[in-house]
């Protein structure tokens, strides 16, 4: 189990560090670090650390690492530091009952994604762009209540 953490502490620190845009990239960059691994365990070591491919502002792809509270409780990187903000985040206005948040590129969906399974009763959901995300606010949320639940994963502003 120690080899487990240590290489999902490894694919943390790859992809927080680089733009990585394939598997087969991430694969390389472990053979780098001395660590070989199946596609099949690399893509379950993905989807354990709920990292996502995003668009990147050069055209491609890249993943990223949604910073969501619930990894930071996660038995699987106890110990290991995890950015609990979104380094992409830019700003954050309202309309009505909607909050809109702008990213840098490709940021949008981890965004998104972190608020859905934050699973915050101020939301009922939300809609990413590449550097836009729609988050719906419940009937009789203010602004304020909605801007205080957000701070738990954004910067402060």
């Amino acid at each position: 189990m120690k080899n487990k953490r240590n290489r999902l502490q490894l694919i943390v620190e790859l992809v927080k560090g680089n733009c990585i845009g394939s598997q087969s990239e991430l694969a390389e960059r472990l053979i780098e670090q001395g660590i070989e691994v199946t596609q099949a365990t690399l893509s379950r070591d993905l989807k354990a650390l709920k990292i996502t491919k995003v668009a990147a502002d050069n055209g491609g792809y890249m993943y990223i690492f949604p910073g969501t509270t619930e990894l930071q409780k996660s038995k699987l990187l106890m110990g290991t530091p995890v950015a609990g903000q979104h380094m992409g985040y830019a700003s954050l206005e309202f309309s009505g009952n909607f909050a809109v948040m702008k990213t840098r590129n490709g940021y949008a969906a981890g965004l998104a994604y972190d608020i859905d399974m934050s699973h915050m009763d101020e939301f009922l959901g939300t809609i990413a762009g590449a550097d836009t995300v729609f988050a719906i606010l419940r009937e009789g949320v203010t602004h304020e209540q909605a801007r205080s639940a957000l701070n738990k994963i954004l910067p402060h502003h």
